[in-house]
């Protein structure tokens, strides 16, 4: 069993976080872990590296699929976005780099991939809709990964369709999302309309919206269940294998 107080600090903790221009980043107390022996430089969360190890291990991915980046510190983010506005321009660093403290690369739940080849573009990695690229983008749902930004959805999230950027929130989180073709920002809302005690049922799990309302109250988590602030306005409640 676990405390957990629904408080100030809490709301803006855990793998349902959104991060986008309208809801900054405020706090970044993740494990990080080295992606692998190879990759000693890119970290993750040590959960989400865990689950992204699985799918690409169940895919047999080897070495066909690379990480390009994982977290990022505030100041690589900005030195990043400056660079970009230097090399690449305004408009082009708008569309794929975010503010920081806007970005999901400073969570540690974000990873860039990309198809194994020569001379990979950092900011833009090549990860086609094909091929083992697409078995990876086909199973991480399965692993708690969803496909962050897709072009059709880029006038909710206001970046352009990263098809390499994958972020950790979680299963069944990751199945709902993709099944239901949502953004996050789109999947927070959506999960309004199950306000506690009322539940969403799926894939096993309840899921049930806390709204925050100041009041620091504390609630005792049982094994089997989860919670995560969403960084906007409240919490997210997972229970596992309760009918």
């Amino acid at each position: 069993k676990m405390l957990l107080k629904l408080n100030d600090e809490n709301i803006h903790k855990g793998y349902l976080i959104l991060i986008n221009p309208d809801n900054l980043l405020k706090t970044n107390e993740i494990k990080l872990i080295s992606y692998s022996e190879k990759y000693k430089n890119i970290e993750l969360d040590q959960v989400a590296n865990s689950q992204l190890q699985k799918a690409l291990k169940s895919i047999n991915a080897n070495d066909e699929i690379v990480p390009i980046s994982g977290v990022r510190t505030f100041e690589e983010q900005k030195r990043l976005y400056t660079d970009s506005i230097i090399e690449n321009g305004e408009e082009y660093t708008k569309k794929f780099v975010a503010l920081p403290n806007a970005s999901e690369h400073q969570t540690g739940l974000a990873i860039d991939l990309a198809l194994n080849k020569p001379n990979i573009d950092f900011i833009c990695p090549s990860f086609p809709y094909n091929g083992i690229c697409q078995e990876f983008r086909k199973i991480a749902p399965n692993f708690g990964f969803i496909e962050r930004y897709k072009d059709e959805k880029k006038n909710i999230t206001k970046i352009a369709k990263e098809e390499w950027h994958f972020r950790f929130v979680g299963y069944p989180h990751s199945k709902i999302i993709t099944n239901k073709d949502l953004c996050l920002e789109e999947y927070i809302e959506y999960l309004k309309e199950y306000k506690y005690p009322k539940f969403l049922n799926s894939y096993g799990y309840k899921i049930s919206y806390i709204p925050y309302e100041n009041q620091n109250e504390t609630i005792i988590l049982q094994e089997n269940q989860m919670i995560s602030g969403n960084n906007v306005d409240g919490f997210i409640l997972t229970i596992k294998g309760e009918k």
